[in-house]
């Protein structure tokens, strides 16, 4: 009678533990919701046309449309302190932009004022944008989340920059501020912007970063960050280390299918692209 009671006292404890797994397990299992439950992050808001790097109202409208609805800007500061999205200040840019004729020559590698940015169409038909219009569209399009690529690391000039966000948001609406997921380029950058406004969401890009694979993980496992990385250091291990840390890992910038599905079977989560929106992966076979 007594090993038949331990024998049942252990059975019961057995059950009971495997239920306790089972429930943990369906718990990790839940669909994500918001900004995670996206993988397409839209490079420079996406292509357009053929076209990448525009940062343009009408790349966003027509990648939203294609079910995207996470997308990058490029922001930078024209050279009387407004912020606008534009990939970088350089000639070449403005050659690809197409802006060859509406900017005069000794413009076209320099930083613009705010009023001549905006006033230069991309590629003659496509429209600018600046940090208002990018929170016009968020409030068009309430679900659609916007992360920022800022390109600075000197600490006044993410100041000045996520001060000129957020500032504009909170005159809108600060829920906006909800849906801005910024990229840090440095562990320190974190405590920069932290100052000015606590995100929700933050992403370490590493496209500048110097930190070896253990310094990424350790940063990320104690501050809750997530990783994005060149396709080039996403390897097995790498992400591995991430994932089972509790990190959620994106790669850029990737635009071939048979890339993305590997990269998705080496847990990569979320795909910085120019071209592939999330109607297109949804038809990709053998992505996990």
């Amino acid at each position: 009678m007594k090993n038949t009671k331990i024998i049942a006292a252990v059975v019961m404890i057995f059950a009971l533990i495997s239920l306790l797994v089972i429930t943990l397990d369906d718990r990790d299992k839940e669909p994500a919701a918001g900004f995670l439950s996206h993988r397409i992050v839209a490079h420079a808001m996406g292509g357009v046309n053929g076209h990448a790097y525009t940062n343009t109202l009408e790349a966003f409208v027509a990648n939203y449309e294609q079910g995207t609805r996470v997308f990058e800007a490029d922001l930078m500061l024209t050279s009387d302190g407004q912020l606008v999205a534009r990939h970088e200040w350089s000639k070449n840019m403005s050659r690809l932009l197409g802006q060859q004729t509406v900017l005069p020559a000794a413009k076209q590698g320099t930083v613009l004022e705010y009023a001549q940015f905006m006033n230069s169409p991309i590629l003659d038909i496509y429209s600018p944008l600046d940090i208002d219009k990018i929170l016009d569209l968020m409030q068009a399009y309430p679900d659609a989340y916007i992360v920022t690529d800022t390109k600075e690391t000197n600490p006044e000039r993410v100041t000045q920059q996520f001060r000129l966000l957020t500032e504009a948001a909170e005159r809108r609406d600060p829920a906006l501020l909800e849906r801005v997921i910024p990229q840090i380029y440095n562990q320190d950058m974190l405590g920069v912007i932290n100052k000015v406004h606590v995100f929700p969401e933050v992403l370490y890009t590493l496209y500048q970063s110097q930190d070896s694979d253990e310094q990424v993980t350790d940063f990320a496992k104690e501050s809750g960050v997530d990783i994005t990385m060149p396709s080039d250091r996403a390897n097995k291990s790498f992400v591995q280390k991430l994932k089972k840390a509790g990190v959620r890992v994106y790669v850029n910038t990737v635009n071939e299918e048979n890339e993305i599905v590997e990269l998705s079977r080496l847990g990569v989560d979320g795909f910085y692209t120019d071209f592939v929106s999330e109607d297109d992966l949804s038809t990709f076979k053998g992505l996990r």
